[in-house]
C-alpha cells in the first residue's frame, strides 16, 4: 500500500508551539501516536558533549525499563548498531544479527514484553544531532514500510520540537543587529549558533569569551560590554559584546550564548574613558586605576571629571552604575590584543 501523506498537521503543530520542552516532546509522542501506531515511546536529547541521551518524555515505557535507558548501555547499542547517524528509522528486523546479541534487548527490552522497534537519531539543517527517538511494539511482525515512510517523513518535525537552541535563536533576536554568536558551552567549548556567523572575536580562547563568562559566572542572566576593535586604542572602533544565560529548555552543558553587534552612541566617551570605566565597574580606586594604565592619578581624576559630565552622573559610584547597565565600558580584559 502506497502512503504518501505529508506528516499529521497535529504532530507540526505541536512542534512549533511556545510550550515548555518537556511538556511539548510529551505531546509530540502523544500526536506521534495518532500517526504511527506504537505500544511504548521514548524521546530524548543528545548530549553534545558526549555520546548520551537525556529522556525528555516516554509513553507507557515502566520505571526499570526508564532507568535502563538512563544508564550507559543504551547509548553504547544505539552507537554501535549506527542509529546514532542521519538515516532511515532502523528495527531489529534490519539487523544482520539478532537483536538479543545486543544488551538493550538481551536484558531490558525483550524481558519487558518488547519484540520491534523503529528507532531514528534527530537531526536540524547543518547536520546538528538534538535527539533520538524510539518506538516500541510488542508484535514479532517487522514495521510495515507505510509506518517507517510516515516515521522518517516525522523526524525533521520531531527533531524541530525538541530543538534545545529554539530558545536561544529567540533571545538572541533580543539583541538589535546581532552579526555573529556562539553558544558557550560547559566544558569551556562553543558550539555555533544557528542562524549567526562565527567570529575571531568569538574563538574560544578569546578574551572576549573570558570576559563573558565572568559577567554570567557573577549570578547574572545577561551582561554586556564593548570591546576594543584593532588594538586596546580601537582604531577600528568598538564592537558590542553581549551574553546572555541559558534558558530552562536548554541542556545545563550548554550554559549561554554571546552575540556581537554594532556598537550604538558611546555618549562621547572616548577608548581611553572606556577603559577607565571598565576599571570602576570593577571597583578600582584611582590609584589602583593609575597603576593598572600606567597614567599619574591627576590624569585618572581628569578622565573621571569627563565621565561624569558625558554620563550625567553626580558621583563616580553612580556613573559605575550607569555604564554597567548600559554596557558602556571596557573590561579589563579588554586592554589584552584579542586574536
Amino acid at each position: 500500500m502506497r502512503d504518501d501523506s505529508p506528516a499529521q498537521p497535529e504532530l507540526t503543530e505541536v512542534a512549533v508551539s511556545a510550550e515548555p520542552l518537556p511538556d511539548r516532546a510529551r505531546s509530540l509522542l502523544g500526536a506521534l501516536r495518532r500517526l504511527v501506531a506504537y505500544d511504548a515511546a521514548w524521546i530524548a536529547l543528545a548530549d553534545p558533549l558526549t555520546n548520551s541521551y537525556t529522556c525528555l518524555a516516554s509513553a507507557d515505557l515502566d520505571d526499570a525499563t526508564l532507568e535502563y535507558f538512563d544508564g550507559p548501555m543504551l547509548a553504547r547499542d544505539i552507537e554501535v548498531t549506527g542509529t546514532n547517524r542521519a538515516r532511515p528509522p532502523l528495527s531489529p528486523s534490519d539487523l544482520p544479527y539478532p537483536a538479543a546479541e545486543l544488551p538493550t534487548w538481551a536484558e531490558c527490552l525483550i524481558p519487558a514484553g518488547y519484540q520491534e522497534a523503529l528507532a531514528v537519531a534527530l537531526f536540524r539543517p547543518g547536520g546538528r544531532h538534538v535527539g533520538f527517538l524510539a518506538i516500541l511494539s510488542g508484535s514479532h511482525e517487522p514495521p510495515p514500510r507505510a509506518v517507517r515512510r510516515r516515521l522518517a517523513r516525522s523526524a525533521s518535525v520531531l527533531a524541530h520540537g525538541i530543538d534545545p537552541m529554539r530558545s536561544l535563536v529567540i533571545a538572541a533576536r533580543l539583541v538589535q543587529g546581532a552579526t555573529a554568536g556562539v553558544v558557550l558551552r560547559e566544558d569551556g567549548g562553543t558550539q555555533p549558533l544557528p542562524g549567526l556567523d562565527g567570529h575571531a572575536l568569538l574563538a574560544v580562547d578569546s578574551p572576549v569569551l573570558a570576559a563573558a563568562r565572568v559577567g554570567l559566572g557573577a549570578a547574572e542572566v545577561y551582561t554586556s560590554f564593548l570591546w576594543p576593535l584593532g588594538g586596546r586604542h580601537a582604531p577600528g572602533g568598538h564592537v558590542r559584546v553581549t551574553a546572555l544565560s541559558g534558558t530552562e529548555d536548554v541542556p545545563a552543558v550548554l550554559t549561554g550564548m554571546v552575540l556581537l553587534s554594532p556598537a550604538a552612541d558611546l555618549r562621547g566617551l572616548t577608548p581611553r574613558e572606556l577603559e577607565v570605566l571598565g576599571l570602576l565597574v570593577d571597583g578600582c580606586s584611582n590609584q589602583e586605576i593609575a597603576r593598572e594604565l600606567v597614567v599619574a592619578q591627576r590624569t585618572v581624576a581628569a578622565h573621571l571629571e569627563h565621565i561624569l559630565v558625558k554620563l550625567g552622573a553626580p558621583t563616580r559610584t553612580l556613573a559605575a552604575v550607569r555604564a554597567e547597565r548600559r554596557g558602556l565600558y571596557v573590561p579589563p580584559s579588554g586592554r589584552r590584543p584579542a586574536p
